[in-house]
């Protein structure tokens, strides 16, 4: 007879290489086809996303999810104050600075975007544009809006990047592509009344999803990982 901790042994290499094999095909998809996702495939998307564990089982996770002339009518009301230069009101704050590894990092992929796509460096105006994008959400046939509540401050919002994560994933199982978008929530105010959300809910970011154009460029490069020993500390024996 089986035991239950031998049998979650012999089922234990084959969950991690699934687990291994989802984080490393998902990306960040810029470029996206026109058909939509049916809603049974999202459904099963948010079923996944919903077993992430959260403080005391909160789940403080609230989504909006447009589909077809809702997408649309948010990008009409997004990319408009985007483009202008209006001041950002995103509900958390931004990083005050990127420094060391951080800025080298971040350095290094906005190089790929930019080199794959042939911008030059220091090309302000059209690093600028490209930026801009994120508001057209890659031309993404969805849009999942993830809000937290008020009063649960950064917890709720460390709870909904579990959340966030899990809907990646669950996507990427499923055959859907997706980005998450923190450029979004620079306009949380306009998500609020755009949405008629009630004051208390604050933005923690978007998802655009769809099934990807592997045929565009933008979609061809894939960014680093730093090694075990850049990030790991081990303690003991």
């Amino acid at each position: 007879m089986t035991t239950d901790a031998s049998a979650t042994s012999a089922a234990a290499p084959f969950s991690i290489e699934v687990l291994e094999e989802l984080l490393a095909q998902r990306f960040s998809c810029r470029a996206y086809k026109p058909e939509p996702v049916p809603r049974a495939i999202i459904e099963r998307i948010l079923r996944a996303a919903q077993r992430t564990p959260s403080w005391c089982n909160s789940q403080p996770w609230q989504v909006v999810i447009t589909s077809g002339e809702a997408t649309q009518r948010l990008r009409d009301a997004l990319y408009p104050v985007a483009a202008s230069g209006a001041p950002a009101s995103g509900d958390f704050a931004f990083p005050r600075e990127y420094r060391g590894v951080y800025l080298e990092r971040r350095r290094e992929s906005g190089f790929q975007l930019y080199n794959t796509l042939g911008i030059a460096r220091g090309d302000k105006i059209a690093y600028a544009q490209q930026a801009l994008e994120n508001f057209k959400f890659f031309g993404a046939p969805h849009v999942a809006i993830i809000t937290t509540d008020e009063a649960l401050g950064v917890y709720g919002a460390v709870d909904c990047g579990g959340y966030v994560n899990n809907f990646l994933l669950a996507a990427q199982a499923l055959g859907v592509a997706t980005v998450p978008q923190a450029a979004l929530a620079f306009h949380s105010a306009v998500i609020r009344e755009h949405f008629s959300l009630g004051e208390h809910r604050r933005v923690v970011c978007g998802i655009s999803f769809g099934y990807a154009d592997h045929d565009h460029k933008i979609n061809s490069y894939r960014t680093s990982r730093a090694a075990i020993d850049e990030v790991a500390t081990f303690v003991g024996d």
